[in-house]
């Protein structure tokens, strides 16, 4: 086996190789091939998820910095963990891989149909620049010989994966959505930020922005003039036909809306919102928006704001889709659920 040290090294190894994907031939082939298997990973929303792993997860100083903060345990004896993965955007479930092999245990990964092309390519360069990771690696259809699960899913999925790893050690994941506060002072820049927070993989991250809070005296036609710039959307046919069924049953339901060139804004209290829709609601308290905030804590993967409310985190506008490496998703710190298996 591998020590942490060998783990780092070939972890930022990996980056620098990922580093020459613009000339990459076969990283162009895959990253086209994804495109053809799942239309929703398209070539751009692929290469950009790459780069923001390389970005904030593969950096050396990023990794040394994210390690400081653990009582290191080498296991004596690795653990076999199930990996149930998303596949709701491009790569979605590599932090649990990065978090699993750098704790030094072997994952057992069981790919989404909808994301199976880009990850098992990625491994393969691990493998190429030191062959002992392939020991920590296996792809499965099936979980079996287990002794602990890292699942993602949907609220439905959760509760059938709740029931089947019960006895396990165990992280299992549900629905979750972004949501964002303006004040209404918001400079161009970070309302621009606010629309890669709604756009980017066309919305369909667990860390897109699905619901936005705006002062009661707030135009949201304000709004559109910088969601307006992703108007290309529309040339893909599946957003596309989504957008348009949506408005189709918001003309229909007569409701009220806001419509861009691009995106509905829907007045809705709920945080998830259709593809091609965008909820929006008033606040006029700021304490009373941090309290309803605060109880909504278990359904929100992140807040997007400039605004300081007690006892909430924020990220700042743009950012949402790069969380860093002690971003864990569900806010469940997930190396720390790794290196106790070792203990």
């Amino acid at each position: 086996m591998m020590t942490l040290e060998e783990r780092i090294r070939a972890v930022v190894a990996l980056d620098a190789d990922l580093g020459t994907s613009t000339t990459d031939e076969a990283l162009q082939q895959t990253i086209a091939r994804a495109a053809q298997m799942n239309p929703w990973f398209t070539e751009e929303f692929s290469a950009r998820s790459i780069r923001a792993i390389r970005e904030s997860f593969l950096s050396e100083d990023a990794l040394r910095r994210w390690l400081e903060a653990y009582r290191w345990v080498e296991p004596t004896h690795p653990r076999r963990v199930g990996l149930v993965m998303a596949g709701n955007i491009p790569l979605v479930g590599f932090h649990d891989i990065l978090c699993t092999f750098i704790a030094g245990h072997i994952s057992l990964v069981k790919l989404s149909e909808k994301d199976n092309v880009l990850l098992p390519f990625i491994l393969k360069r691990l493998f190429t620049i030191d062959e002992r990771t392939v020991s920590y690696f296996e792809m499965t259809d099936r979980l079996t010989g287990f002794d602990a699960v890292i699942a993602t899913g949907s609220d439905n999925s959760a509760r059938y994966f709740e029931a089947y790893f019960s006895s396990y050690p165990h992280i299992i994941r549900r629905n979750r959505n972004a949501v964002a506060v303006l004040s209404g002072n918001e400079t161009q820049e970070e309302l621009r930020g606010l629309a890669d927070d709604v756009f980017l993989y066309f919305g369909l991250g667990c860390r897109n922005v699905s619901k936005v809070y705006i002062p009661d005296d707030y135009d949201p036609i304000r709004l559109l003039e910088v969601f307006d710039q992703y108007e290309d959307m529309l040339h893909h046919h599946k957003y596309k036909n989504n957008f348009d069924y949506n408005l189709t049953l918001t003309l229909l339901n007569r409701q009220h809306h806001v419509q861009g060139k691009s995106i509905l804004l829907l007045p809705a209290d709920s945080l998830q919102s259709r593809i091609g829709t965008l909820h929006y609601r008033e606040w006029n308290h700021l304490d009373t928006l941090a309290a309803e905030l605060a109880s909504l804590q278990g359904s929100i993967q992140c807040i997007v704001s400039s605004l300081e409310l007690p006892g909430l985190k924020f990220v700042p506008f743009g950012s949402a889709q790069s969380p860093g490496l002690s971003d864990y998703a569900d806010g469940t710190d997930t190396l720390a659920f790794l290196l106790n298996l070792s203990s």
